[in-house]
């Protein structure tokens, strides 16, 4: 397959490139090449997708699969308008942050709504992700009008090595670190998630044999402390003490949900968000996505975590700050 990777520089763009070539797939990736290094052995063309002929360097050549990660909507129409009559298949990436909230829990594809397009002089999203969903609402209807064989994968959460955000990475760093772990309660509240190597994989399957329509790129729901002890297991410590605090406690102390400083990533509000992490996955496992063991994914994050500190985001709640919340719910408990 002659394969185009709009992107394919960070995280699942070079998990797609990684694993395409390894298939022999005849692989290039178009892209600035600043947020990461290209996979070796894989063409490399530099691009600037802000211009509207920026894809000038590819005049010519023809493919037979277009796989596009972007969150601009420029970028998505200097695409179709250079690419609409030289591809076969296309695969857009969006993201199950495309839905309107609340997504209802165990909710699919065909039954929940989407956010409505992104307004008209919004071309990217702001610095806090402002407009992040409406743009991939934007940017599947601009691929759905020019190319009829499209695959639209609106991904979950995604984790694994060369993850660029805190929120798999933390529990990864915190559960081999050991000792007494804080954890947003329930624990029998659903997480999902799914392997990069795993969405890379589906992706390229996609490609090779034509598939079409919608998909959720997403593993099936687990209990959060069944996917927290299984990490814990992944990374040496299957005995890991889990204390499950009340999330309410934890808002009071502004802990923060999902990413970023002070939170504790796999939590979401309950139950207004309960669903964003609860998608019905049958449909893509009925259509190729096979998912492995999130322990194993575990291992091999915290193998490149340890090999690439450098390159690893730190987020989430910094030791003092987990410690001292620790203190004050067991002396609630005990008062």
């Amino acid at each position: 397959m002659r394969l185009l990777i709009l992107g394919g520089t960070q995280f699942l763009g070079r998990a797609v490139a990684r694993l395409a070539r390894a298939q022999g797939h005849d692989v290039t990736c178009a892209a600035r090449g600043v947020s990461g290094a290209p996979v070796p052995g894989v063409r490399f063309v530099a691009v600037d997708r802000d211009d509207p002929a920026g894809l000038a360097p590819l005049d010519g050549d023809r493919f037979d699969a277009v796989i596009d990660v972007t969150r601009r909507l420029d970028h998505a129409r200097h695409a179709v308008a250079a690419l609409a009559d030289r591809v076969d298949h296309v695969t857009f990436v969006s993201s199950i942050s495309a839905y309107a909230q609340p997504v209802p829990v165990g909710s699919a594809v065909a039954d929940t709504p989407l956010l409505p397009p992104a307004p008209a002089d919004v071309l990217a999203p702001g610095p806090d992700f402002e407009h992040y969903g409406e743009l991939k609402v934007s940017i599947e209807q601009e691929y759905a009008a020019a190319f009829p064989r499209l695959f639209v994968c609106r991904a979950g959460l995604i984790i694994g090595p060369e993850d660029p955000t805190d929120r798999f990475p933390y529990w990864v760093r915190r559960l081999a670190a050991g000792g007494e772990v804080l954890a947003p309660a329930p624990p029998d509240a659903p997480v999902q998630y799914v392997d990069v190597d795993d969405l890379a994989g589906w992706l390229l399957n996609a490609g090779a044999t034509g598939l079409t329509g919608t998909y959720d790129g997403i593993g099936a729901p687990v209990p959060r402390a069944e996917a927290l002890r299984a990490v814990a297991a992944g990374v040496g410590v299957p005995d890991a003490e889990l204390t499950w605090v009340d999330p309410g406690f934890l808002q009071a102390r502004d802990v923060r949900p999902w990413s970023g400083e002070r939170s504790l990533p796999l939590w979401v509000p309950d139950p207004e968000w309960a669903g964003f992490l609860a998608r019905d996955a049958g449909p893509a496992l009925a259509a190729g996505l096979v998912t492995r063991p999130v322990a194993d994914t575990a291992r091999v994050t915290l193998a490149w975590m340890r090999a690439h500190p450098q390159d690893v985001r730190q987020g989430g709640l910094e030791p003092a700050e987990e410690a001292g919340i620790l203190r004050e719910w067991h002396a609630a408990e005990i008062g």
